[in-house]
């Protein structure tokens, strides 16, 4: 009798535990493709890819460079393994002369663009812009001590970031089309985002949205600690970040509004010439200013590679609901900071 009554507690006690987990499982926000990709987002991926791009072998990867060329056959490598279909005039790779005005060209350099292509028959022509650049300031030409500028959260973070975005969302069948690209050239003045705009390899009047990946991956701002929250620039020029937060909140993430820098770094970064064609484009970061800024202390194991991930979760959810949603990201009408913008949409889709 006390084994029979022992079997029925313990089958008692495993039925209780398989309802709660049940229980849980239909009270969930997330789909279950969003549950399969928050899951494949890892910590330990985003530190091997990083500590190789922001290594001393890749000398701060300035544009043009061998070590910029490394970066983005490296890059190309992970959209090969992860299967994304390549875009470009060269395989991954869209290729810009070098320099991209006056002399002649001397070599190329190189923005690197995979697509993970929509499921339905008309959506799929429609795209989602996940990007960051690659490139960073090279290293000093001469001096004492390190010279080499790594360029981890700046802005190796953001491109780990898509690379893992791509990873985890690959297995998943959104209704849209999702673009993960990475630019050379931003630290010169967003040269390699400006040329993308100006050639476009997919239709820009089919975009419907740009969130470009900006120092995702330390937390200690110079304001004090930052977690589990991105900050969005140009927050309120369009819905897309009310969108993006929607989203977060599902797995405990926040993109908010900086009282001060969401207006102030709107137009320093590489989706400032996607918004002035009219595409809802914005950036997110976690610290917008940090210790070792543009310095060479900004080194791989200084980042909160935890944090990322659990950000980067809260994006994948976003993306996700935007690829699927039938409803497109708009400018502001009522915000007279995003008039330009807007105009540019509407020259754009007329007719």
């Amino acid at each position: 009798m006390y084994l029979v009554g022992m079997r029925r507690a313990l089958a008692l006690s495993l039925t209780a535990v398989f309802m709660v987990c049940y229980a849980g499982q239909r009270q969930s926000p997330l789909t279950p493709e969003q549950q399969a990709a928050v899951a494949a987002i890892n910590e330990d991926s985003l530190r091997g890819n990083l500590s190789f791009l922001s290594s001393d072998a890749l000398e701060g990867r300035g544009t043009p460079s061998r070590g910029l060329d490394i970066a983005a056959e490296f890059i190309a490598s992970r959209f090969r393994a992860i299967g994304l279909e390549p875009v470009g005039d060269d395989g991954y790779f869209q290729t810009a002369p070098w320099p991209l005005h006056g002399d002649s060209p001397r070599t190329k350099v190189r923005n690197v663009i995979g697509v993970l292509r929509g499921g339905d028959p008309a959506l799929k022509q429609t795209y989602i812009i996940v990007t960051a650049h690659y490139d960073h300031l090279g290293m000093k030409p001469a001096g004492e001590g390190d010279r080499i500028y790594n360029g981890a959260n700046d802005d190796g973070s953001g491109v780990v970031g898509v690379i893992e975005l791509a990873k985890a969302l690959k297995a998943t069948h959104p209704r849209r089309s999702i673009v993960f690209m990475t630019y050379f050239g931003e630290e010169l003045g967003d040269l390699g985002s400006d040329w993308y705009g100006h050639h476009p390899i997919l239709p820009l009047a089919k975009t419907i949205a740009n969130v470009n990946l900006e120092q995702i991956g330390r937390t200690d701002d110079s304001e004090g600690p930052r977690k589990d929250e991105l900050s969005m620039t140009g927050f309120d020029y369009s819905d897309l970040g009310a969108t993006l937060n929607k989203s977060g909140e599902k797995v405990g993430i926040k993109v908010t509004k900086h009282p001060v820098n969401s207006d102030a770094f709107f137009f320093r970064s590489d989706k400032a010439t996607l918004a002035g064609e009219g595409v809802p484009a914005h950036t997110v970061c976690t610290a917008f200013e940090f210790p070792d800024y543009h310095q060479v202390g900004d080194s791989w194991d200084k980042i909160d590679f935890a944090n990322e991930a659990h950000v980067l979760r809260g994006l994948a959810v976003g993306l996700l609901d935007l690829a699927n949603s039938d409803a497109e990201p708009k400018w502001s009408p009522d915000n007279p900071r995003a008039t330009r913008y807007l105009e540019a949409w509407q020259a754009r889709h007329k007719g």
